[in-house]
């Protein structure tokens, strides 16, 4: 069975969970869709050189750059700029398929779904 790890971003999901040892590796080349109650969306993706792309359903985008911290993952350079200049979040371990709930940087509640591949 494909494991992968979920993480979360400044745009979007907060993914607050137990932490679980996890290996960003197993993030590369997959999707974490984060969905929210009024339609809108948010696709993850992080790239093995420590890039990170966010898409919007809006069109909008954000890219960053990504490194592990002990159990956690760190968003940098954060570009269009945010109000906060670095993001930190747990790692989160979960199956292709696996959905779970998280709040993003505004408190709102989002549904999360980690997705095989690049979608």
């Amino acid at each position: 069975m494909l494991r992968t790890l979920a993480v979360a971003t400044i745009s979007a999901a907060f993914l607050i969970g137990a932490p679980v040892r996890a290996d960003i590796n197993a993030a590369f080349g997959n999707t974490v869709l984060s969905r929210y109650s009024d339609g809108g969306w948010v696709k993850h993706w992080f790239n093995p050189d420590g890039t990170y792309i966010a898409q919007f359903s809006d069109g909008r985008r954000l890219s960053a750059r990504w490194s592990v911290r002990g159990e956690r993952v760190c968003l940098t350079h954060i570009r269009p700029n945010m109000l906060i200049p670095r993001f930190c979040t747990d790692m989160i371990d979960a199956d292709v398929g696996e959905t779970w709930q998280s709040r993003d940087p505004l408190g709102r509640r989002v549904n999360n779904v980690l997705i095989a591949g690049r979608s």
